[in-house]
């Protein structure tokens, strides 16, 4: 069997790819080895799919912490609205919300894969269910694929299964395996957009406990590295939640006590005005155990493990607090604290930073520095960004730029 285009992986770039390729008049066949394309994009965004970021696109750089200039070109060629444009004018209708966020109207990550299925087939690409375990090649180009035993030829090939994360969705690192055996170099693999985990105590006992509006600040020992507002979670292994993933995409080797977190409780209120309102508190339970006289000034469940890292004891009469024991209370509340020791899994990551290096791919093309006609595209490159979008409008931009270019 030959045909133009092969495209290994039916996530969100493949299918972008397909779908760029047959409007070009290419006959294009896909691999997936799951039995419904874009499994992973209909989980993304937990179900609801950020699709991309409505950010100014000069903005886009400054979400992509590795490799962004690599993805100058791609961007150019394709950019956040044209893939606003792009699924609108299949009929998803989209929203934008807080931070530039953009989402179908639906809030149902399916209608985007559903529109992308729905117009590769509209175009006759072709879809085999089958896993692909070798490109073949011929005089230095790319020849076809074999699958499931058999072979097929085509002038190009797209690899576009993703990374190593969600390996339940099929993103196993297969993608990383054909290349190396091509000749490519794969950049060291590790999770990003991943819950931390923490040694301290008591985060397993404020397992469940969700913070909304505070600001978490990542420091890189004395250094700050990210600071941002919005919402956290504690679990049994540490801390989640959405500051959480965005943080963990700042850190990168995960050395022993190198990195930890403080959350500032408080944001909308500065020393002096934090102070005030401790004091107000205090004057209206100055007969209260401590434990008690701050009950109307942090979430029930955060009251012991803050008593206990005051150094306050919890018995000790409101009235009896020192200003400086009241101060040191008070610093706390600006920077509770937590230390990290590792990432979560990276099956529960939700992209992975590293992949096939980008000094091999020809940035403009997308196309193999190595291998004529072999191409590729979205997560299994080694580039990653920010959560809010952008890691999927690089998926979409590098699968444009390489449909156009097969």
């Amino acid at each position: 069997m030959r045909t133009d285009t092969i495209i290994i992986g039916g996530g969100a770039a493949g299918c972008f790819a397909a779908v760029q390729a047959a409007r070009l008049g290419k006959s294009v066949l896909v691999f997936d080895k799951n039995e419904k394309l874009g499994r992973k994009l209909r989980i993304t965004g937990k179900g609801r799919c950020n699709v991309t970021n409505a950010c100014p696109s000069d903005e886009l750089m400054k979400n992509i912490p590795v490799n962004p200039r690599f993805l100058y070109s791609a961007f150019a060629a394709f950019d956040n609205y044209d893939t606003m444009s792009f699924f609108e004018e299949l009929g998803v209708p989209l929203k934008t919300e807080r931070g530039d966020r953009v989402f179908p109207v639906s809030d149902n990550a399916n209608d985007i894969a559903d529109a992308l299925v729905h117009e590769m087939k509209r175009l006759g690409a072709k879809v085999i269910h089958r896993r692909v375990t070798k490109v073949l090649t011929r005089g230095g180009a790319v020849s076809g694929v074999r699958a499931g035993g058999e072979e097929y030829e085509a002038d190009s090939v797209l690899i576009a299964c993703g990374g190593r994360s969600y390996s339940v969705t099929g993103s196993d690192g297969d993608g990383y395996m054909l290349a190396e055996a091509l000749g490519h170099t794969v950049t060291p693999i590790k999770p990003s957009l991943v819950p931390l985990t923490s040694p301290d105590k008591y985060c397993a006992e404020l397992m469940g406990l969700s913070l909304r509006n505070v600001t978490l600040n990542l420091y890189d020992r004395e250094k700050l590295i990210f600071s941002e507002l919005g919402e956290m979670l504690f679990t049994h292994f540490g801390v989640s939640g959405p500051l959480v993933l965005s943080a963990s995409s700042h850190i990168r080797d995960m050395l022993p006590d190198r990195y930890s977190l403080k959350i500032d409780l408080k944001p909308a209120l500065d020393a002096e005005k934090l102070d005030a309102r401790i004091l107000r508190d205090f004057e209206e339970n100055l007969n209260r155990d401590f434990a008690n006289g701050i009950r109307h000034l942090l979430p029930a469940k955060l009251i012991p493990a803050a008593v206990k890292l005051s150094g306050i004891p919890a018995e000790q009469k409101v009235n009896g607090i020192t200003r400086e024991q009241r101060r040191r209370f008070g610093e706390l509340i600006k920077a509770f604290p937590v230390r990290i020791s590792g990432f979560r899994p990276i099956d529960e990551a939700i992209v992975t930073s590293g992949g096939i290096s980008v000094k091999e791919i020809d940035p403009k093309t997308m196309q193999s520095k190595l291998v004529s006609g072999l191409y590729f595209a979205g997560e299994v490159i080694d580039v990653d960004a920010y959560t809010g979008g952008f890691n999927l409008q690089i998926a979409f931009s590098t699968a444009y730029c390489a449909a156009v270019n097969m």
